[in-house]
């Protein structure tokens, strides 16, 4: 079995430039080593690499732009995760509202496994997540003033409160348990299906963890796959072997997923800064095109064009 040694910064730095990195401020690759950590930055060498198999980058390739794409992958990542936390509020919030209103707010009205599918080989998953429902609630519910305030003042909490202390992965599962009928009304809120809604939850769910945790972004590929719509059609994305070959699985499946659930100004406030973020990547890299970085997150060149279909 191998085992990896720990190295010092400058041992660090001889590795990289013995892979063919170029590092012309010794002090200032130091400093980034140090804060951002050395494999975590390495993450990132796969695009300078001369192929696949080969670990030496690529002639001339200078640290400060595999640090470029590193602090892109962040910026994007910030820029998706906020978004997120959009969307995930706006779940909570139409869950709350529509399961209240139709069953009541108290536990013993929304907790109560009627209320949920009646499909037999679910049974297990109902009662298994109002299992967790009432464990997120015992244990964060003492940590949230308006949790403590609603127990202290009135004795239970309502749901619309609830879901402040739930996880966006115990509302998404949420969902694939619920009543044919209140899955199509949430859905029809976002203008989608429910069966979409469905598959978009749980990819949701996974970028949103991946930002929180900040791992990489731009190459991502979630194990679901969207379906083809509208947008992959008006953007005119090639296929290959009959199917598309860009926003499926990769990053622009989820900015199309955002497309459809975020409000028209969201989206393009979120475009705008995604494509000034692409613009200033586009000039810091020299030895590869954006067009590179583009093709592994998914993006057609003319990806702009969603704001406007």
């Amino acid at each position: 079995m191998n085992i990896k040694s720990f190295k010092t910064l400058d041992e660090q730095i001889e590795i990289l430039k013995n892979k063919g990195l170029v590092i012309d401020d010794i002090e200032y690759a130091r400093d980034i080593l140090l804060r951002e950590n050395y494999f975590f930055l390495s993450g990132y060498r796969h695009l300078f690499l001369k192929t696949p198999r080969d670990r030496m980058f690529i002639d001339n390739t200078n640290f400060r732009e595999l640090y470029a794409l590193f602090n892109f992958d962040r910026q994007i990542r910030n820029i998706i995760f906020k978004n997120l936390l959009i969307i995930e509020n706006n779940l909570k919030s139409i869950f709350s509202y529509q399961l209240s209103k139709k069953y009541g707010y108290r536990e013993k009205n929304y907790l109560n496994p009627k209320n949920f599918t009646n499909i037999a080989s679910k049974a297990r998953q109902v009662n298994d997540l109002l299992k967790k429902m009432k464990r997120q609630i015992r244990v964060n519910g003492g940590q949230h003033s308006a949790t403590m305030h609603y127990i202290s003042n009135y004795g239970y909490i309502p749901l619309w409160i609830v879901v402040k202390v739930l996880s966006f992965g115990i509302v998404s599962e949420m969902y694939t348990i619920l009543k044919s009928e209140d899955q199509v009304d949430i859905a029809k809120i976002f203008n989608i299906s429910a069966e979409s809604l469905l598959v978009y939850l749980p990819i949701l769910a996974n970028y949103r963890n991946l930002c929180a945790h900040e791992d990489i972004l731009y190459d991502h590929r979630t194990q679901k796959l969207i379906d083809d719509c509208k947008y992959h059609e008006l953007l005119n994305i090639p296929k290959m072997d009959g199917e598309y070959i860009y926003g499926k699985s990769d990053v622009f499946a989820l900015i199309i997923i955002l497309k459809y659930m975020l409000r028209e100004d969201e989206f393009r406030l979120m475009l705008n800064e995604l494509s000034y973020e692409i613009d200033i990547l586009e000039g810091k890299l020299k030895v590869i095109k954006i067009d590179k970085v583009l093709d592994m997150m998914g993006f057609p060149k003319n990806y702009k064009e969603i704001v406007r279909l």
